[in-house]
């Protein structure tokens, strides 16, 4: 083939060939966009935490405390009862009345009382008239004894009649006393200082013995029943000392110690029954009032603590997400003291690093958290 035929035929291979390198590479630069305009999946969401989610590590004491409740009582209360039957001839005092010890707080009839006594008396006079008569028999018959005038058993039977009369004044003298002591308890007076917490009776009414009368109580010194768990007893000490909020006295705190613990433990709760002892010297504090208080069992040196709500748990491993370098991290933790919604960080935690203490679900390790203001870093532990 000649020269020109050749040149005609490659002019249209060479266009075909240019038309083909243009079109791939129009179709490569349309993939390579399709590429770039391909989503990259959702984007990292930032966590933004306020002062009310995060608590710094702070380094406090902690206590381990036990918290006591009951009602107040006097340790020392009475109830007054009627020792002679009677009709209540006088009442002396009210409810809430001070009264002091011996005071005449009531009165008995004791017309029947004081003629029994006066009948004792005159049985008395009479047995140490005879008695005085028996004596001097005695001491005649022994001078004529010893003259040989009258025989050992006449001295004898003598000596007996003496006895007997002896004994009849020894026995009425006791019945005399008796009834003397019968006619002072018609006069009813009070045992010791303090208050009428009740009256039972009213002017009038007939009693028999024993009936009760009056309660009086002291409130010089109150005391407190308050349960305890079994488990934490062998921390408990007679003598340690117990503050107290009382029901209606706001903060006034109220100081207590432990005066005695209960040997065996309550059937039904397992629990054990502590005696608090509180001084009431101003008389403030009253029966059944209710209180509510705390004994210090231990104290620890000064450690990094948190709220106790920050901790998680996973597997039996205690942990907590913190904020670092502008990301949640997750620590273990070794827990230690607990002590009113705050636990001591044994070891994992240092002082000052932000903790996340809002319980919030499905927190990862390392994704974006932020702190949305600086006013964490002075909030203290305990708070919120």
């Amino acid at each position: 083939m000649s020269s020109p035929s050749r040149r005609r035929l490659l002019k249209p291979v060479l266009v075909v060939t240019v038309i083909v390198l243009v079109a791939g590479s129009l179709v490569g630069l349309r993939m390579t966009q399709a590429k770039k305009d391909e989503p990259k999946g959702p984007p990292k969401i930032t966590l933004e935490f306020t002062q009310a989610d995060i608590a710094m590590v702070e380094m406090r004491e902690l206590q381990r405390t036990l918290s006591l409740s009951g009602s107040l009582s006097p340790v020392l209360q009475a109830t007054v009862r009627s020792k002679v039957p009677g009709e209540v001839q006088k009442v002396a005092v009210r409810e809430g009345d001070r009264v002091a010890e011996g005071q005449v707080i009531a009165s008995i009839d004791a017309a029947d009382l004081r003629a029994k006594l006066d009948a004792q008396v005159a049985t008395l006079e009479e047995t140490r008239a005879k008695e005085t008569i028996a004596r001097k028999n005695r001491e005649n018959n022994q001078a004529l004894l010893r003259q040989n005038f009258i025989s050992q058993n006449a001295f004898d039977t003598t000596q007996s009649t003496y006895e007997a009369a002896a004994a009849a004044v020894r026995s009425a003298d006791a019945q005399a006393r008796i009834a003397e002591r019968a006619l002072q308890d018609a006069v009813v007076r009070a045992p010791f200082a303090g208050v009428v917490s009740r009256r039972m009776v009213n002017v009038g009414e007939k009693l028999a013995v024993d009936a009760p009368m009056f309660t009086i109580v002291d409130l010089g010194r109150m005391e407190i029943e308050a349960p305890a768990p079994a488990a934490e007893i062998p921390g408990v000490k007679v003598g340690q000392v117990a503050h107290f909020r009382v029901d209606g006295f706001g903060d006034r705190a109220f100081e207590g110690r432990i005066e005695r613990i209960n040997p065996a433990a309550d059937p039904g709760s397992r629990s054990i029954t502590l005696y608090v002892a509180l001084p009431n010297r101003d008389g403030v504090l009253k029966g059944g009032m209710f209180a509510k208080g705390q004994l210090i069992l231990d104290k620890a040196p000064a450690a990094a603590v948190i709220p106790a709500g920050a901790v998680r748990e996973e597997a039996g491993q205690a942990y907590v997400f913190t904020i670092e370098n502008g990301k949640l991290a997750r620590r273990p933790v070794t827990l230690g003291m607990r002590e009113e919604g705050l636990v001591e960080i044994r070891s994992g935690l240092e002082r000052g690093v932000p903790v996340v203490r809002a319980r919030i679900s499905d927190l990862k390790p390392g994704a974006p958290a932020i702190l949305k203001t600086s006013a964490v870093a002075t909030k203290p532990v305990g708070s919120g």
